[in-house]
Parts: C-alpha cells; sequence; structure tokens
C-alpha cells in the first residue's frame, strides 16, 4: 500500500540545514495498522506529513497504492489526497459548525455531491463512530474524546483507503484513549483501511499495531512485527524505550515491600512470552529440572493487539548451573527473559 523509498526532509535554520528526516525506506502494506514510535523531535510528525506531501521532502519517493505522489501535478495531488484522511491531534474541528458540517466538510468542498448524497454519506459515519445523535450540535458541547469521533468520522467520509493518525490519542484521558483506539481497531477490521499512526505511547501499539518503526533523530533504527519490537527489541533506544523502561517500573514498584541482596546465587529476572508460551506453565517446569527456587515479584498478562502475551518480574534462586539449565528451558520454549540483576 505505502512504499517510502530514501526520504530525507531538512529545514532552514539560522545555524544551517536540520535534516529531520533522514534517508527513510519504509514498506506499509494493505489492510495493515502501521505504528511510529519514538520520542519528541524524532521526527514522527514530519514523517507523516510527508506521507501526503503537506510536507514536500527534499528527496526520495513516497508511493501510495501504485502513485507516487512526489511526481505527479498539484491537480493530481489534490485528486491522490481525497484517497488519504488525517486525523488530528487537537480534532481542528470548526466551532461555528455543526457536527454535521463538520463531517461533511470535506465533501462539501470538493463540489460533486448533491445534499442528498451528503446526508448519507454523513449518517453513515456518525453511525459508525456512535455519535449519530450529535448531528445537530457543536463541537463546544462535546467531551475531547466525541470531539476525536467527529475528527474521525470526517477523516472517513470520502472513503479513503488510507489513514493517517497523528498523535491522534495523547490529548485523552487514558479510558476514552481506550474507546478511540477500539474505534480504530473496528474501523481497520470493518473497512480495511491501511492505518498509519504516530505516537509515543507504548500502550497504543500495544493495542492496536500490527508493525513498528521506531525513529530516532530522523532515522529509523528499527522495524518488523508489533510483538517482535516490544518484546524483543535490539536496538539500544528500543531497549530504553520498552525493555529497561518496564523492568525499571517493575523494579520501582516492588522495591517498597521487597529487598533484594545482591548474591552470585541471586538473580532478577524480566521474561517476556507470546503466543503459546503464555499458556504454559513455565515456572514449573524450570523448578521440576534445575534446584532452582523461585520469588514472583510482579506479573501481568495482556495482548498486543489480538496476540497474548504475559511478563514476569522474578528471583531466581540457584547456583550458575541451574541458572544455565533455566536459560536453555526459556530458549527452547521461546520465551525471552532479560537478567536486570
Amino acid at each position: 500500500m505505502i512504499t517510502i523509498q530514501n526520504l530525507s526532509k531538512s529545514y532552514k535554520q539560522k545555524k544551517g540545514q536540520i535534516k529531520v528526516i533522514d534517508d527513510i525506506n519504509l514498506e506499509v502494506a494493505k489492510g495493515e495498522v502501521f505504528g511510529i514510535i519514538g520520542k519528541s523531535g524524532a521526527g514522527k510528525s514530519t514523517l507523516i506529513k510527508c506521507l501526503n506531501l503537506l510536507e514536500r521532502p527534499d528527496s526520495g519517493k513516497i508511493i501510495v497504492d501504485g502513485v507516487d505522489l512526489t511526481a505527479i501535478s498539484v491537480n493530481e495531488l489534490r485528486i491522490q489526497r481525497q484517497q488519504i484522511g488525517v486525523i488530528f491531534q487537537h480534532f481542528n474541528l470548526l466551532s461555528s459548525k455543526t457536527i454535521f458540517a463538520n463531517v461533511a466538510l470535506p465533501l462539501t468542498l470538493q463540489g460533486k455531491h448533491n445534499k442528498a448524497e451528503i446526508k448519507t454519506a454523513v449518517d453513515e459515519m456518525l453511525s459508525l463512530v456512535g455519535l449519530s445523535q450529535f448531528a445537530n450540535k457543536y463541537p463546544a458541547s462535546l467531551s475531547g474524546g466525541q470531539k476525536q469521533r467527529v475528527g474521525i468520522a470526517r477523516a472517513l467520509i470520502t472513503k479513503p483507503k488510507l489513514l493517517l493518525s497523528d498523535e491522534a490519542t495523547s490529548a485523552l484521558d487514558p479510558q476514552t484513549t481506550n474507546d478511540i483506539l477500539e474505534l480504530l481497531l473496528e474501523i481497520n477490521q470493518r473497512l480495511g483501511i491501511t492505518v498509519v499512526l504516530i505516537t509515543h505511547e507504548l500502550e497504543v501499539v500495544r493495542k492496536i499495531c500490527d508493525k513498528v518503526a521506531v525513529i530516532d533523530k530522523g532515522k529509523i533504527i528499527e522495524q518488523g512485527n508489533a510483538f517482535d519490537i516490544l518484546l524483543h527489541p535490539k536496538e539500544p533506544l528500543t531497549r530504553k524505550l520498552i525493555i529497561e523502561e518496564e523492568s525499571d517500573k517493575y523494579l520501582e514498584k516492588v522495591k517498597h515491600f521487597y529487598q533484594f541482596e545482591k548474591h552470585p546465587n541471586k538473580h532478577i529476572l524480566l521474561l517476556s512470552f507470546v503466543g503459546e508460551a503464555t499458556y504454559q506453565p513455565i515456572l514449573n517446569i524450570i523448578s521440576n529440572e534445575t534446584n532452582a527456587n523461585f520469588s514472583i515479584l510482579r506479573g501481568e498478562l495482556d495482548r498486543i493487539k489480538h496476540m497474548p502475551f504475559g511478563q514476569l518480574l522474578i528471583e531466581f534462586d540457584g547456583d550458575e548451573g541451574s541458572l544455565e539449565k533455566a536459560c536453555s528451558i526459556m530458549r527452547s520454549m521461546k520465551v525471552h527473559f532479560e537478567i536486570v540483576h
């Protein structure tokens, strides 16, 4: 659906050129939910703006559904943009227009639909996002989550093939964020729309993404399936964003009631398991085959999109041979582990 080839973008500043996007290559398949994650200033927003040429890159190609957007005329680009919906962080609704008029705006601007066609399309979109009863209200009377649903309906009104989400949930509370993510997932599955979203929130990636790319200083440093990136990150920055952040969070939460004493035979391990391994009695198997003892300090079960996964923070008490045997068992069971301390 999307092919990005050798994409670069710089901005002029007093001290010279600042490269914000640096030779990026990405592939997004049709129907995927593709997440781009990174710290503030990494280049996420510029990259997503380049995807529909709101920002024109200095070099490289952006091929969407077989069309190179960087090589077509302004009029052709205007037509292609009708196939790309955008959801904004701060909603960008027109306060002087009703919810109906806000959603209808893209069709109104096209100038080729009669009132009956527009009404049918808007009614369909408002029903999809659960806001049919708000058609005649104004944005000021809506909550943040409702405003974002209006933004989603407006983005979908032209029946696009691609939906871009620019930090669409970062201004929302956790429960509203979860509701919006559920809606995006439903839209992706029901309509088959390809979704590209940028975020700095791991929970967003964990909830709905099929694949993930990690961006740092304008470069893609790691990309792959969401559960591989989230549970088995390879690059130092990704590990810091995910594994180390999670293990530090776990240790912070248990240290108030648990005092770990460093000893040659004692280690803190963070175990991550996905898919079928989630349901296996991993610690029981290791205990039966080694002389080790365990203390479970913290654990969780969740899903990465539809894939079940779990994490355990444990104290391992056993000699070097037992630790090596335990590590071998975990590898054979495809359990990822980190020796934290």
